[in-house]
């Protein structure tokens, strides 16, 4: 039984608001500094490449006055000096281009480098989260954070810090050059300041919002479509494509809505900062015009002054125009620190060693309680004990706690209260690792990589021979079909490969099983997926692996599990009979009742049936 996991159930999508804008700035800035000498190489270039254009305005102001002053003089234009200017300008164009250039490309690498660090974190991450965490969450919304948020948020980091530091050196230094130029005309560019900060504060408070909405959904959309792909023949044998195709039009139409409103706050503020700039231009011209009219500004003066009005301008717009990106990598930023900041599971104890070196495969539940949700109680105060090499049957209805059991004992869940031991050891003081190194567990639900069958069988021990690859997959009964195969063992196969039948997946899942040699055995419904006759040459198999080991079997179908040393009736959490099938079944208690509903006569009630 799989639990539900948070509060949320499963595929609740993350926050549509943004809680915290500043912190994840904070945090991505943080992310950059960790390249500290790309980043102080980036600001340096920054800095040359904006001195450089702040340069060519007072230079092609002088030659202005240079030409103006000459055809005021009547003694000719000096052309050498013309020259000069003119080529200092050159100059500072072509130095400013490289600088340009050589920014971009270290930009480049340190966007790149914060992927990088980031989708080494998130590989961590997700092997350091408890199964919890997958329980609450559909695979797409996780994929869409560790993919997509993580891919907006670098790329817009690359095309934004560039502009974000050249604006910003802009407003900081074109100031400086309008001051040394007129400090009244200097006062009216900065009078519209107060309005564009405005602005900008006001339409970022209603994007932001939409860009996180935007994000979460793109989220829920992924979620979708993952699980229209992966359960493609199941959704067409149901004929369920009409449904799947109204439920992508609703995430589909509910990200189009959020995207064109964040798109077009976010639009506004363009507009608006283009609105002040031609305000700010047409005062400056009036009252630059005055003041060359009063001798007291030359045109060339003046002219520099309105390309230093633009250049002071050109920022402000340009910056307006990335607002909608920042607003929404910084959406995708506090998804991907909410990935990142999730509740691992509980450390393993530092002084673990090898207390579990050499297995008998003695274990205990003492007193064993858990729940998913605190408000839902599922185990509550178990005792269960099985000693070296028995076989423990576990049977129940859906919903009893069987297989939650035994993942508390591989420790994918930490119990509430109580303890699990093995040979005495409680397994909370061993590291997972150890422990899981000495449990075999072949489940329902077959998983296979992308690779060659051999190489599915080696999962767990990928330094065994092909010969001991062989003898697992003969102890499983799946060497024959293995070698009908046109590459045999070679043969690639996948997670969605449809090469091999569910039985023969499943096959290869137990014969990894058989070539680990585990102390501890766990089969959760490990036969299900065969055919009887595959299942009576599986069972027989694992007669010998069982040998000298403990093993716990979960089990519906209880014609399977009537061999078993000891079989324990599990409902609601609880141990409710435990015994041999021949003792239970004259106790004529809940195996009997479970007994007698599977093997009943097609007359039989159907809701007793269904038990």
């Amino acid at each position: 039984m799989r639990g539900p996991g948070g509060p949320g159930g499963p595929g609740m999508p993350a926050q549509s608001k943004a809680d915290d804008f500043r912190g994840t700035v904070r945090r991505i800035l943080g992310l950059l500094r960790r390249d500290r000498l790309r980043l102080a190489s980036v600001l340096g270039f920054g800095v040359l490449m904006v001195c450089g254009m702040l340069s060519i305005p007072t230079v092609l102001g002088r030659a202005t006055d240079l030409v103006i002053d000459g055809a005021a003089a009547g003694g000719g234009l000096d052309f050498a000096g013309l020259g000069r200017l003119l080529g200092l300008a050159v100059a500072l164009a072509l130095g400013t281009f490289v600088v340009t250039v050589a920014n971009g490309r270290t930009i480049a690498k340190l966007a790149q480098t914060m992927a990088f660090a980031l989708r080494a974190e998130a590989d961590r991450k997700v092997s350091s989260l408890p199964l919890r965490y997958f329980d609450s969450r559909s695979r797409g919304e996780v994929l869409s954070r560790v993919t997509n948020d993580i891919d907006n948020l670098t790329q817009t980091v690359g095309v934004v810090t560039q502009r974000i530091v050249q604006g910003l050196l802009f407003l900081v230094g074109v100031p400086i050059m309008m001051l040394t130029i007129s400090p009244l005309l200097t006062l009216v560019v900065l009078a519209t300041m107060p309005l564009t900060v405005l602005a900008a504060r006001q339409i970022g408070k209603r994007s932001q919002p939409r860009f996180a909405q935007q994000w979460a959904t793109t989220g829920r959309l992924n979620g979708h479509v993952e699980e229209m792909i992966t359960g493609h023949q199941l959704v067409t044998l149901f004929g369920r494509q009409a449904q799947g195709a109204a439920q992508f039009k609703r995430h589909n139409d509910e990200l189009y809505e959020h995207t064109v409103r964040a798109q077009w706050v976010a639009g506004l503020l363009g507009p608006a900062m283009a609105f002040l700039g031609s305000v700010t231009y047409v005062l400056v011209a009036v009252v630059g015009g005055l003041q060359v009219a009063a001798a007291v500004l030359s045109f060339g003066q003046i002219q520099a002054f309105i390309q230093y009005t633009g250049q002071f301008s050109n920022p402000l717009n340009m910056l307006a125009g990335l607002f909608g990106q920042v607003q929404s990598a910084v959406a995708s930023g506090e998804r991907v620190f909410e990935f990142l900041d999730a509740e691992e599971q509980s450390p393993d104890p530092a002084a673990a060693g090898d207390a579990l070196a050499s297995v008998h495969g003695r274990v205990a539940f003492e007193d064993v309680s858990f729940r998913y949700l605190p408000d839902e109680p599922l185990i509550e105060h178990l005792w269960l004990s099985a000693s070296p090499g028995e076989t423990i049957a576990i049977v129940g209805p859906t919903g009893a706690g069987k297989t939650t059991l035994v993942n508390l004992l591989m420790r994918f869940y930490d119990l509430d209260a109580g303890r699990i031991t093995v040979d005495g050891v409680d397994v909370a003081t061993v590291e997972r690792e150890r422990l899981r190194r000495r449990i075999g567990m072949v489940l329902q639900d077959t998983w296979l990589f992308d690779g060659t069958i051999a190489e599915n069988i080696a999962y767990g021990r990928p330094e065994a021979s092909r010969e001991e690859v062989v003898a697992a997959a003969s102890a499983a009964h799946a060497d024959h079909f293995i070698r009908t195969l046109p590459d045999g063992y070679d043969t690639v196969v996948g997670a969605e490969e449809g090469s091999l039948s569910a039985g023969e997946r499943q096959l290869v899942t137990i014969a990894r099983a058989f070539l680990i040699d585990p102390s501890i055995l766990i089969l959760d419904e490990a036969t299900s997926s065969v055919d009887t006759r595959t299942e009576m040459l599986v069972q027989q198999g694992m007669v010998a692996l069982r040998q000298g080991r403990t093993s716990f079997v979960i089990a519906h179908r209880l014609s399977t599990i009537r061999d078993a040393d000891v079989i324990v009736v599990m409902e609601h959490g609880r141990v409710v009979e435990q015994g041999g099938h021949d003792d239970l079944l004259a106790a004529g208690g809940a195996y009997a009742r479970l007994y007698e509903a599977q093997f009943a006569q097609p007359a039989a009630d159907p809701e007793t049936a269904g038990t």
